[in-house]
């Protein structure tokens, strides 16, 4: 059987969530109204960045809206400037987890990317990094190309884990002996299914649930960047105020 590390993409490999990078480009390039921004997702963000919300909350904001405001769209608009995000931003990730990609590879793992990012940003996210296969969010166009506003979801556990199985079967993979990153709640499948589990930066509410299962716990690496300095950090010691 063969062995792959599971990526997820958003604030895991790539600094923030690359939704937002597409959507503030979609407004500069007037293919939606920027108040879809200023009115909805803004406050949300704002919110999240003075520390009294959530992220998650942030991010599903992001997607309602995003969903609502690229109706009617052609997807080739989408895919055009999914690849000038990527072109342009695609390197700001995190050093750990650049680092881990390149080991997975150098040992001959499968490098897997699933991401609730939408399909287009983590196709051209997949290609620059060189993976062997992804997932992303699915947002279904019409007979024309056109946004319908319905989405098959690539963000939240049932939706990993059932494409994380998919994807065993796929490659014959023992999940036990593969390896998974995430941050945030909707990477717990991924973790609780795989040997070698890492949370990179993750939530609080994460880490939480974390602590609240044992036998995850146990096998548990968290991982913390921040600015040139990487800290190992031991959950089970670990303190939530």
């Amino acid at each position: 059987m063969n062995t792959a590390a599971f990526f997820d993409i958003d604030g895991t490999i790539y600094r923030e969530a690359l939704i937002t990078e597409l959507f503030k480009k979609l407004i500069t390039h007037e293919i939606i109204h920027g108040s879809a921004w200023y009115n909805d997702v803004q406050p949300a963000f704002n919110a999240w960045d003075r520390r009294q919300g959530e992220y998650d909350d942030y991010l599903q904001r992001m997607v309602e809206i995003f969903k609502e405001a690229i109706v009617g769209i052609s997807h080739e608009h989408i895919d055009l400037i999914a690849k000038r995000v990527i072109e342009q931003k695609g390197d700001r990730v995190y050093q750990f987890t650049r680092g881990e990609i390149e080991r997975h590879k150098k040992e001959g793992h499968k490098v897997i990317a699933i991401s609730g990012s939408p399909y287009e940003l983590v196709r051209e996210m997949a290609a620059r990094h060189g993976f062997d296969d992804f997932r992303g969010t699915i947002y279904k166009t019409d007979e024309h190309g056109k946004y319908t506003g319905e989405v098959v979801p690539m963000w939240d556990g049932v939706s990993k884990k059932k494409a994380m199985l998919e994807l065993a079967e796929q490659y014959d993979l023992d999940l036990s002996q593969c390896w998974s990153y995430g941050d945030t709640n909707g990477d717990l499948t991924m973790f609780e299914n795989t040997g070698h589990p890492t949370a990179i930066n993750p939530t609080r509410e994460l880490l939480l649930h974390i602590q609240q299962e044992k036998d995850l716990a146990a096998k548990m690496r968290v991982i913390v960047e921040r600015k040139d300095v990487i800290y190992n950090i031991d959950i089970q010691s670990l303190h939530l105020a």
